[in-house]
């Protein structure tokens, strides 16, 4: 008796399932920024008293829809985080694949922390605050937490452009790191104009979300 044996479907190997699932998680650290960015703009424009040019995107945590902006901090660290993942398996190898990951990871636990500790009120926000004298200790940890997740942000760029290289993008691997050297001149020029410090933290956000995009699609060893 002979009979004719057939596969049930098709068997995806190992590492097809991980380059899927990595470009799914590269995915959230690729949204994460233009997600947390569109947030705080739409907050900016229809919250009484808020004003991009005196007050910082944290402060729209402040108040009874702070809630809001809490839910996006916590939302875009996990993006974040999850972002990293991919990226770590997207990478896998040298230093790059050990050290960006990592650095990019700490750049979420920030945004954790940042729900965590709320920034002070001020500058008329909420609505008919004053100007704050002192800070308050959480509003300490706020600043100290964003402080180590842009130094970890752009530690991570300086560490991606031998990969960006690697991969053919050599003028995103210079651009990349450069880049650092334009987020930290708003975040000094943030004394004389909040825009500044705004503008930076949102340029590092949209870098990220590109590199991460560009590495996700660029051929490589995976």
């Amino acid at each position: 008796m002979t009979g004719t044996f057939t596969t049930p479907g098709p068997i995806h190997s190992v590492a097809t399932i991980q380059r899927s699932t990595a470009r799914w998680l590269t995915t959230g650290g690729v949204v994460a920024g233009p997600l947390f960015l569109a947030a705080g703009l739409a907050q900016g424009l229809t919250r009484d008293g808020f004003d991009f040019t005196r007050n910082a995107i944290s402060q729209l945590a402040l108040g009874g829809a702070g809630w809001v902006q809490t839910l996006s901090f916590v939302f875009t660290g996990a993006l974040l985080i999850a972002g990293a993942t991919g990226l770590r398996w997207t990478l896998r190898r040298g230093p790059a694949g050990r050290w960006a990951p990592a650095l990019v990871g700490v750049f979420g636990l920030s945004f954790w922390a940042a729900a965590a500790f709320p920034a002070d009120a001020g500058a008329g926000f909420p609505a008919g605050s004053p100007n704050a004298t002192v800070m308050s200790g959480h509003g300490v940890a706020h600043m100290v937490a964003g402080m180590i997740g842009y130094v970890a942000l752009c530690a991570a760029f300086v560490v991606l452009a031998r990969p960006l290289a690697t991969r053919g993008l050599r003028g995103w691997g210079v651009a990349s790191r450069v880049m650092p050297v334009a987020v930290f001149a708003g975040f000094m020029a943030s004394a004389a104009s909040v825009l500044a410090f705004t503008a930076s933290a949102g340029l590092g956000l949209l870098w990220l979300s590109a590199v991460m995009a560009r590495l996700a699609d660029a051929p490589g060893d995976h």
